[in-house]
């Protein structure tokens, strides 16, 4: 029987991001998940006992990876609780900025790089990629700055137009997006509304990912699918919830 008590835990960097159309993945699968945020009053990281069923690491609108004002405060802290999750084999889906804690976890680093705000349309390079069920093709939303530079360990799954990696796995449970699969257009919004600095052509880009709405939902039945899979997420999993 599955244990109620097991949840995946979700690091929060801004009140803005969150999981967007995976949420409804998840619940319909019965799959609990508790957002933890650190950047509120009071917050923390997740303990040991909070990640041992799985741990997602969310995207952080303009903050990113390389020293500087706009680092990611908790940003060596959450590479050190990733790397602890990845030795003791927890799954781990690192999303935007999220991937990038991620392939540093993994032995990997990053380059700075602006903040940038793209539909992406992104190719699949392994045919087996998440079991098989990652489409050949899908959009995918990047909102962030900086890019990872992959672990001698990784695998990249997909890349997007200018052959940047889009989605890499770390060992058999631990996968990265560039951007986020499940992104809706409230997110964004909110992500313009919460902070003073925004990317170039913001508002020439905001049109595209409109236009992309039903293929980000179509594409992300799938990926969802091979994610649950690959990570094992359906193992002892509970009741749905946030």
């Amino acid at each position: 029987m599955p244990h109620a008590g097991r949840t995946l835990a979700i690091v929060q960097h801004d009140s803005a991001e969150y999981l967007g159309l995976i949420e409804d993945h998840l619940e319909g699968r019965q799959i609990r998940f508790r957002y933890h945020r650190p950047f509120t009053e009071g917050g923390r990281l997740p303990g040991a006992r909070d990640w041992a069923e799985g741990l997602v690491l969310l995207g952080a609108g303009p903050f990113g990876a390389a020293p500087g004002p706009s680092r990611l405060p908790s940003f060596d802290a959450e590479v050190a609780l990733t790397a602890t999750a990845l030795a003791e084999g927890v799954p781990v889906l690192g999303i935007g900025l999220g991937a990038l804690i991620l392939c540093k976890a993994a032995g990997g680093g990053f380059s700075a790089a602006p903040l940038t705000f793209e539909v992406a349309s992104v190719q699949r390079t392994v045919d087996d990629a998440l079991a098989g069920y990652l489409p050949a093709r899908f959009p995918l939303v990047r909102y962030g700055r900086d890019e990872p530079v992959m672990p001698a360990a990784a695998r990249v799954l997909a890349t997007d137009e200018a052959g940047r990696p889009a989605l890499f796995q770390v060992g058999e449970r631990a996968f990265g997006f560039s951007g986020h699969p499940g992104i809706k257009s409230a997110i964004i919004e909110d992500l313009i509304m919460e902070f003073p600095e925004t990317p170039p052509d913001l508002e020439l880009r905001l049109p595209d990912l409109r236009a992309a709405r039903d293929a980000i939902e179509d594409a992300l039945v799938p990926i969802m699918t091979g994610l649950v899979r690959c990570m094992r997420l359906m193992e002892g999993a509970g009741a749905a919830g946030a």
